[in-house]
């Protein structure tokens, strides 16, 4: 198949509030085609991805540990596994990133520090220095929280983020496939709609769901933040194959 026709790639939506957001505009802004899964809406999810040069998977409320409410769980777990033997870019957000863990040989586990929800802080680890997406990035990163569940990485992943609460916080499985447990993609849109639809978590965060959405950007791509840097790279992986600064692909 020709580089142009793998230039597409597939994200996989869990509900309606947490969307692809600056996610699918940077894969926009590089060229990419969204091949939108949305799951919440019925959309069957595709049995492989000869068709796609990356794969996104988005988070969501269930549980990545059980079948339970998750009925295309195990499905997206066999489509994690075939992008990693096939060095595929993946991003994994938030549940995403668990089931990420999950594929690679980890496991997940329920976090025993309780929840940790709301905009907090994710300290890179030395690792990060020439990762193709973190490297190059300031030491400590603002970030959105919104997991109760945490994960342990499996043979050869790389820990790149860690917050004083939980260890696993990002992480690159492979050459080319990346998890992200806290959130760089919400603008303040994204947040608001987080916020309404989980008004119980959004409680636990320090002032309520207010600053989740106030402290959000009105955009995340052109904002100069952190996470724009890191989603630009990854969306320039998926259109040519090479990563778009701070570090290569072998």
């Amino acid at each position: 198949m020709t580089a142009a026709a793998r230039r597409a790639c597939l994200v996989v939506q869990h509900v309606g509030p947490e969307g692809p957001a600056a996610v699918g505009t940077a894969l926009e802004e590089a060229g990419v085609a969204l091949a939108l899964c949305r799951l919440h809406a019925g959309d069957a999810l595709p049995a492989g991805l000869a068709r796609y040069g990356g794969l996104v998977v988005m988070g969501g409320p269930m549980s990545a540990m059980s079948d339970a409410g998750f009925p295309t769980r195990r499905a997206e777990l066999a489509l994690l596994e075939a992008a990693l033997a096939e060095a595929l870019p993946v991003l994994g957000v938030c549940l995403g990133a668990q089931l990420l863990a999950l594929a690679g040989g980890g496991t997940v586990r329920a976090g025993t520090a309780g929840p940790e929800i709301g905009w907090g802080t994710a300290v890179l680890s030395p690792d990060a220095a020439d990762d193709p997406l973190f490297g190059d990035l300031p030491a400590t990163l603002e970030v959105l929280h919104w997991h109760g569940d945490t994960f342990d990485l499996g043979p050869g992943g790389v820990l790149l983020a860690s917050s004083d609460r939980y260890r696993s916080q990002a992480f690159r499985a492979g050459p080319a496939a990346w998890g992200l447990q806290f959130h760089l993609e919400v603008d303040r849109r994204a947040a608001a709609a987080m916020a309404e639809a989980f008004p119980d978590d959004a409680a636990v965060a320090p002032g309520g769901a207010g600053p989740i959405v106030s402290s959000a950007p009105e955009a995340v791509m052109g904002s100069g933040r952190p996470g724009e840097t890191v989603l630009a790279r990854f969306a320039a992986l998926v259109a040519t194959g090479r990563a778009g600064g701070g570090g290569a692909l072998d």
